[in-house]
């Protein structure tokens, strides 16, 4: 697996330049492995980070050495039948439906069952990222991920996300660039 370190990632536990296991070397399974091809064949610098379960975008940000605002939501939307996209949201944001449907130019769109997301993504909630996907969905990324930000996204597994540039990830991603969140609650 090819890792690499994101250029002024935080330093902090959790940091790997391998993978977890006896000796560093072993191989990720699943979706982990799928997400790491990815973004190991973007060619963009990242560093990966493991760390045990959390229950919260808050305590996934403590674990990874973030602030909420740096943990990135990758939330599945359908737009139609067998017609999807990821939304990049900020962890201390939520959609906006009203700019996402205005964006995108479209009345109607909502977010698919756990099943259905799993199934066109091959990830399960909680460890879904555009890298990897089984389909390459159009992405989204609200306007808070860029400018320079180091940001985190999950990375197919639970308890394992990347850290890298925003500017990076909507790059390699070819995302749309848009405000389409508000603050939670």
């Amino acid at each position: 697996m090819s890792e690499r370190s994101a250029p002024s990632a935080p330093d902090g536990p959790g940091r790997t330049g391998a993978p977890d296991g006896p000796g560093g070397h072993d191989e990720p399974a699943g979706g982990e492995a799928r997400a790491a091809a990815a973004l190991a064949a973007a060619g963009i610098r990242y560093t990966i980070t493991h760390h045990g379960p959390v229950s919260s975008v808050a305590e996934a940000a403590t674990a990874r050495g973030l602030t909420p605002a740096d943990v990135l939501k990758t939330i599945v939307v359908r737009r139609g039948d067998d017609d999807f996209l990821f939304v990049l949201v900020p962890g201390d944001r939520t959609i906006s439906w009203p700019k996402l449907r205005a964006l995108l130019g479209i009345s109607r769109m909502s977010m698919p069952d756990a099943a259905t997301a799993q199934d066109v993504t091959g990830y399960e909630r909680g460890t879904i990222t555009p890298f990897g996907s089984l389909r390459a969905w159009p992405v989204v990324a609200d306007d808070r991920v860029t400018g320079g930000r180091i940001v985190s996204i999950g990375a197919g597994a639970h308890g394992v996300a990347a850290i890298l540039v925003g500017d990076d990830l909507v790059r390699v991603l070819g995302a749309t660039v848009a405000d389409v969140t508000e603050p939670e609650g």
